[in-house]
Formats: C-alpha cells, structure tokens, sequence
C-alpha cells in the first residue's frame, strides 16, 4: 500500500474486495445481508465510503487490506470443490495452496466438483472482476471426452443457441479432436453450461477439462499443482476490465 493511500476514502465493497474477502460484486452481496460492520454499525448499503482508518469487520472479524496481491494458476483435480466451505465435508481446491500462501485466497469463477482444469485464484477483486464479469469477453477452452460419438450438426446448433429451461446456451467456437473428444470455446460460461448442453444433446461425458483462460493455458501444469501468472499475464485481464 502505498503512503498516499491511507487517507483515501473507498467504497465499502472496494476496501472489501482489497481485503482479499471476495470481488467486489460479491462483497456488495456479503455487505446487503449485514455481514460486515464499521466502527461497530452494521452496514448494508454498498456505497458507504470508509478509510483504512476505520474499524472494518466481515463476520466478526477485523479485515486490512492485503499487503501483497498474488495471482495463481491452479490445475484443480476432479474431486475438489471451488469454494471456501463446504458443510458436506469435501475437499476443496482452495487447500491445495494453503501450504504455499498464509494470505486468503478465493477461486475466480468455478469448475464444477467432477470437472478439472484451468482455475484461477487471487486475492485482489479488481483482477476477480476483471476475469470474470461476462463484458469482458474473455474466452476459455475446453477439452470434453465423451462416451458417445460428436455430432457435428449438433455442435453446430450450439453456435446458434439452444434453449434450455427458458436459459439460453451458446458457444463460440469448437473442434472435433477424435471421433468422442471435441474442444468448445466459451465467453460467458453460464453454471453448468457445458454439462447442460451434453445432457441436452443426449451425450454422457467422460471427462471434462478447462485448458485456456485467455492467454493463460493449462499445459505445462500438473494436476494439483500450481503457477504464478507473470505481470504481463495479469496486466491483460486487467485492461479487460469494463470502466
């Protein structure tokens, strides 16, 4: 942090965010249902502007900005959860980097708990936002290996958009790799998206990996392992970030 930043004023869900708590649309959501205090008031609108002088609380706790932000790449296992609980007891992919880092870490965006792949973990909101709000039009690949031949026509129909529970469903681009393996490009990625459009199409699918996040590609990362992203990797999801 720097000098001048100490007696600057922030919306509320801004210093939330630089806590490493959440991003900021998230925060905004921790804040409405009266999870985070200021010099002992409960606050629940968004907007409010503090300083760092100020007695900020989430939960009961006391929460400072994070002095240093970390940027990370991890090749999340099939089997983890991405998420920072979970009351059934399951492993999550946060813990695969708790050895490395005493800092709060939060996954940006999700893989659902039987998917793998490309997943990024952070501490700074901006960077969060930056990837994950749908304007920034921020492509990801993946690899789907299925248990039934690929259809082209089919994927075909998914260029188009294919409505599914009043929710529509499109995708960018794909290429059909062997005859059951295809690789499908998103932008938006709505929950469960791809999973969704494999059952609509009547496919069962074997295995499904995240291998692209804009520049950032899976290979060479091993399965529960972990990178850095550079600055010029972080620089470039950050000038996506809609002003």
């Amino acid at each position: 942090m720097r000098p001048e930043e100490l007696d600057a004023e922030l919306r509320l869900q801004v210093y939330l965010a630089r806590c490493g708590i959440a991003s900021r649309r998230k925060c905004e959501e921790y804040i409405a249902a009266g999870r985070v205090t200021v010099n002992g008031a409960v606050i629940t609108r968004p907007g409010t502007k503090v300083g760092y002088a100020d007695d900020i609380r989430f939960d009961g706790r006391p929460v400072e900005p994070e002095r240093k932000s970390w940027y990370i790449a991890l090749h999340k296992p099939p089997g983890y959860l991405c998420s920072q609980y979970d009351r059934e007891g399951r492993r999550l992919a946060a813990d695969l980097l708790k050895p490395y880092f005493s800092e709060r870490l939060y996954n940006v965006g999700r893989l659902d708990f039987f998917s793998e792949g490309l997943i990024f973990f952070t501490n700074d909101g901006d960077f969060a936002a930056a990837v994950s709000h749908p304007s920034s039009g921020i492509e990801k690949d993946y690899r789907i290996e299925l248990y039934d031949p690929v259809v082209s026509s089919v994927l075909d129909s998914f260029l188009k958009g294919v409505s599914i529970d009043s929710v529509v469903y499109k995708i960018r681009r794909y290429r059909i790799v062997a005859r059951d393996v295809v690789n499908i490009t998103l932008i938006e990625g709505k929950n469960r998206e791809l999973r969704k459009l494999m059952d609509h199409a009547g496919w069962k699918i074997r295995k499904l990996t995240r291998v692209r996040i804009g520049p950032v590609r899976l290979n060479p990362i091993e399965s529960g392992s972990y990178r850095l992203l550079t600055n010029d990797e972080v620089q470039w999801f950050l000038k996506r970030k809609k002003i």
